[in-house]
């Protein structure tokens, strides 16, 4: 049997793959018997998609089991995840199940109940109310000739993972979540498309659940520019939902002052796919890098008010096809990333992000105080 992940390839080594493969979305994080689920589907290629890492339910009330949406929300995250790999001509897409039964509709995409061989579970913390719990929200989306699509995935999880490491008493962090929302899928194929009203409505169950659970303080970290205005949507429901709460986003991770100290290209240079991106990829996974590949694509038609780096500038705010601007699908100069960036930009954005999350824990003292002081 050959395992070919899906996140793992550029997007045009997905536009190669035969359509007629298999598709495997995996509910949860847990290490599935990927071999007997060949044998069902009668194939020996299987394509694995990044795992569903919450959001469904579970045969027993285990901690798993605490982040689940409502039923006909799970159908609608799952159907917006297969939508596009159906548009894309994948016409197989199965979702692994090894949870019980799932009261969702199946309507273009199956269920296989598969039981995982080894359950992954997340280790919660006595109280989430004395940490700010990290929700990091990634993407599968194409970046280019030369990096994965889980680029913006693996950033976030790599920050998170290091945040964990400096602060481990001060936060709680979520997996990361691999399914965002983009709006170029049909110029660029392989890009995924959550769908933003799902995205937003997922996402405010999720924060429902862990207010239930006690958090009183939760960050969004985004890796994915698409994912933005939809968090603020979620941020701006949220906070009218649970008042007294303190919840948070960012426009995208690594922008303090050393996002600056380290480049070498002009405004422009790190856009989507650029400088920054693949540095960072170069540091983590090498491996999934084609730097023979990599191009510089900076003829944006920028203007005084409309243009692009690694955050938008300007005052105006569009959404032009990404084809007028690219041809790779990138926008930036990838040729400049070195390995040695992405490390010094990791280290700079996890403490950058551990300055944001001790800012949260003093808003909530402040305005839990303010309170008081009006009761």
């Amino acid at each position: 049997m050959k395992i070919i992940n899906y996140a793992d390839l550029s997007y045009p080594e997905v536009r190669e793959l035969p359509r007629p493969w298999p598709v495997l979305v995996p509910l949860g994080l847990d290490h599935y018997d990927l071999e007997t689920a060949a044998r069902a589907l009668s194939t020996e290629v299987i394509i694995l998609l990044p795992a569903v890492p919450y959001g469904f339910q579970c045969d027993q009330r285990t901690p798993r089991s605490r982040l689940q949406v409502p039923p006909g929300l799970l159908e609608r995250t799952l159907a917006g995840i297969s939508k596009w790999l159906n548009i894309q001509g994948f016409q197989q897409v199965y979702f692994l199940n090894g949870h019980g039964e799932q009261k969702i509709k199946v309507t273009d995409y199956k269920l296989i109940d598969q039981p995982y061989l080894e359950p992954v579970e997340l280790t919660w913390p006595e109280n989430l109310g004395e940490r700010v719990v990290l929700i990091s929200t990634g993407h599968t989306e194409q970046h280019g000739y030369h990096l994965p699509l889980s680029t913006d995935s693996l950033i976030v999880e790599a920050i998170a993972a290091r945040l964990q490491e400096l602060a481990p008493d001060e936060v709680f962090c979520l997996p990361v979540w691999p399914f965002g929302v983009s709006t170029h899928t049909r110029e660029f194929p392989a890009t995924l498309n959550l769908g933003g009203r799902v995205f937003e409505d997922f996402f405010l169950v999720i924060v429902d659940r862990l207010i239930g659970l006690g958090a009183d303080k939760i960050y969004f970290s985004n890796g994915h520019g698409g994912n933005h205005s939809f968090l603020v949507n979620v941020i701006k429901y949220a906070g009218e939902n649970h008042p007294k709460a303190f919840i948070a986003t960012e426009w995208l991770h690594t922008t303090g002052p050393e996002l600056n100290k380290y480049r070498e290209s002009a405004i422009g240079g790190m856009g989507h796919g650029g400088e920054l991106e693949t540095s960072y990829i170069l540091h983590l996974r090498p491996d999934l890098v084609k730097m023979d590949r990599a191009t510089r694509e900076i003829e944006f038609a920028a203007t005084q008010n409309y243009y692009m780096d690694w955050v938008e500038g300007g005052s105006l705010i569009a959404n032009p096809p990404w084809s007028d601007d690219t041809t790779s699908g990138i926008y930036g100069d990838a040729t400049l990333a070195t390995a040695e960036k992405g490390r010094l930009w990791l280290e700079a954005a996890a403490q950058q992000k551990l300055s944001t999350i001790r800012e949260i824990g003093l808003q909530q003292q402040l305005r839990q105080a303010k309170r008081a002081l009006k009761s």
